[in-house]
């Protein structure tokens, strides 16, 4: 059935992790009779075993549901469900650009939380149409009526007007459907111009190419179309039109206003690029749609295998991820204790988290991944300069550093944090943040019983275990969320890892100079425990260019040449120890150290502190 522009709604879902989101859709699908009852599953959007697994929500989905509304005309709403935490929060900006509304759900046991305002003001810069609904409100610890004047002062409007509804059981969500008929604007488009159709979401399927997910904005696509993407070029004939309602479903025609996807044999990673403009290759449209802004990646670290050998293999398992993954980078780079790898950008951990564990068990490469780092701007020193050297070099890589001496100032990524806690707690988290050199900005009252507190905090010091002394600080009622705001000067040094006076490259890291003797202290301990002894002294140093800040050895395994030795003269035993002594002397000099697979894995894990 083809609906008229007028009658066709599209909406995404916003909320903090955990909100229930993905439980509201699963409502949704079975009040649009869309999913028969016994085919009804949890989570039923997400496809992912791992998103399943850790009942959170990774890719954006895109569903197309028929309804009939109170005064019996039929609708199409076309459903958006996105992530809710942190890390992912570049898909719901490209989720808001194909839509017109969003549903702003706040859990009435939680309350509002730091990455809930994040996504309200995103919605609201995209123009969106914003409906606050109350979720969870038959839990026992639910306060909707607090909760609702907290939602009431921080958008305006009337606390009486927030609706109230239970996901997990169905209670209000007829109501949802109709405010989302009412109050959501239909799509405006012009059905007769050239097509433009915006991409919000791409995925790699081994037998048909790239599914392009899209939403029409102006025109009319039909299957057998030659369409052509604007961006990068690429023009080809579609081999299939369709729209998920909630399984993919071929059509014949996608006009203005819906939400659909095609392939069109596309082969290559970068061609379908999110953001780009789909038009008629032999009609094109004068001006492509405004995009999205690019996620930038954050945090980098070093992904190796295990085995050399599956070198190739990790290659390909990157290229296939980064399809599905517009915000995930890779360049391949070498390591002396390490080998042949590459250096990864992740919009933060949970995400690198998410493609460590994606490599493990869709492609079965067992990884070594170096601790996590952020982006530095490295000025040099004009006088040190070579000929050609640019002023600014870009590291990502502690290895890349250059010395000491050839260095005038390395600037650090900061972000603006913005926290939420109840005011009992506000000590503690003020304690933490200036100790992670954090700059308090702002600290408001949402209530009598919220403080949101806003700081500004170098990025490095909050990707490793801050979310978790935040929620252990306040018994897990902080939240946090964070963009990006500029570089600032930092006092940085390198500390590097010294094995029988040798750096090894894999643990070196950048520090601030307050914390260098803390990180050598930790690292050099954890290495004295992992190396196994070996035939000679190993000495672990750890340092800061040529200046020793901490040191531990492992004691040589040490063989008893004395066992034959039944009495006798003194200066016999002497004479073996003195030989044994020699012959070690000599092995040092051309014995490497032996460090096992196990020990970079276990020194490198991430989130130990």
């Amino acid at each position: 059935m083809t609906y008229p522009i007028e009658r066709i709604r599209n909406f995404a879902v916003i909320a903090h992790v955990d909100h229930g989101k993905s439980t509201l859709a699963d409502r949704m699908l079975q009040m649009t009779g869309l999913v028969e009852a016994r085919l009804m599953r949890d989570q039923y959007l997400d496809r992912m075993e791992l998103e399943r697994e850790r009942g959170i929500t990774i890719k954006a989905q895109a569903v197309r549901m028929p309804y009939t509304a109170a005064d019996g005309r039929q609708y199409l709403l076309n459903l958006i469900d996105t992530p809710g935490h942190v890390d992912f929060s570049y898909e719901v900006s490209r989720a808001m650009n194909a839509c017109e509304g969003a549903i702003l759900l706040v859990d009435a046991a939680q309350g509002v939380q730091a990455q809930t305002i994040a996504n309200l003001y995103v919605a609201i810069e995209a123009g969106l149409e914003v409906i606050p609904v109350l979720n969870k409100i038959d839990l026992p610890a639910a306060r909707p009526e607090q909760i609702a004047i907290e939602i009431a002062s921080l958008i305006g409007g009337d606390p009486e007007d927030i609706l109230a509804v239970s996901a997990k059981t169905g209670l209000g969500v007829a109501e949802v459907l109709e405010r989302i008929v009412q109050q959501v604007p239909a799509p405006k488009g012009d059905a007769e111009g050239p097509p433009r159709a915006l991409i919000f979401d791409s995925v790699f399927d081994s037998y048909r190419g790239v599914i392009t997910y899209i939403r029409v904005v102006d025109g009319v696509l039909r299957s057998g179309d030659h369409v052509r993407l604007m961006a990068t070029g690429f023009h080809n004939e579609i081999d299939e039109l369709g729209v998920i309602s909630p399984e993919p479903r071929p059509v014949d025609a996608l006009g203005p206003g819906e939400v659909g996807y095609f392939t069109a044999a596309i082969k290559e990673v970068g061609l379908a690029k999110v953001g780009d403009t789909v038009t008629d290759h032999g009609r094109p449209a004068p001006t492509a749609l405004p995009g999205y802004r690019e996620p930038t990646p954050m945090v980098f670290s070093g992904l190796y295998p295990v085995d050399s050998a599956d070198f190739p293999n990790l290659r390909d398992a990157l290229e296939k991820l980064r399809l599905n993954d517009a915000s995930f980078t890779f360049e391949p780079e070498t390591s002396v204790a390490l080998g042949f790898g590459f250096r990864a950008g992740f919009l933060g951990l949970l995400h690198m988290e998410i493609i460590s564990e994606r490599l493990d068990r869709e492609f079965d490469i067992p990884l070594v991944t170096t601790a996590p780092n952020v982006g530095y701007e490295v000025h040099l020193e004009e006088r040190l300069r070579k000929p050609g050297e640019p002023a600014v070099l870009r590291v990502s890589n502690p290895a890349e550093l250059p010395p000491p001496n050839r260095i005038a100032k390395i600037l650090e990524p900061v972000v603006e944090a913005t926290l939420l806690c109840p005011s009992e707690y506000v000590g503690p988290v003020i304690q933490l943040c200036e100790g992670r050199r954090g700059e308090l900005l702002k600290m408001e009252y949402l209530s009598e019983e919220r403080v949101e507190l806003r700081y500004q905090l170098p990025l490095a010091e909050i990707i490793f275990d801050f979310f978790d002394r935040l929620k252990s600080s306040t018994r897990g009622y902080a939240s946090l969320d964070y963009e990006p705001s500029g570089m600032r000067d930092g006092d940085l040094v390198k500390v590097d890892i010294l094995l029988t006076g040798e750096p090894v490259d894999a643990f070196s890291s950048i520090v601030h100079r307050d914390k260098a003797y803390e990180y050598g202290k930790s690292m050099v301990g954890k290495l004295r425990e992992l190396i196994p002894r070996q035939m000679f002294d190993v000495p672990i140093q750890a340092a800061i260019g040529s200046k020793i800040i901490a040191r531990e050895t492992v004691k040589a395994r040490r063989k008893d040449v004395l066992a034959k030795c039944y009495g006798g003269d003194v200066t016999r035993k002497r004479k073996l120890l003195e030989k044994q002594k020699e012959g070690k002397k000599r092995m040092k000099n051309v014995g490497a150290v032996e460090i096992p697979q196990e020990a970079f894995v276990a020194a490198l894990s991430v989130g130990e502190d």
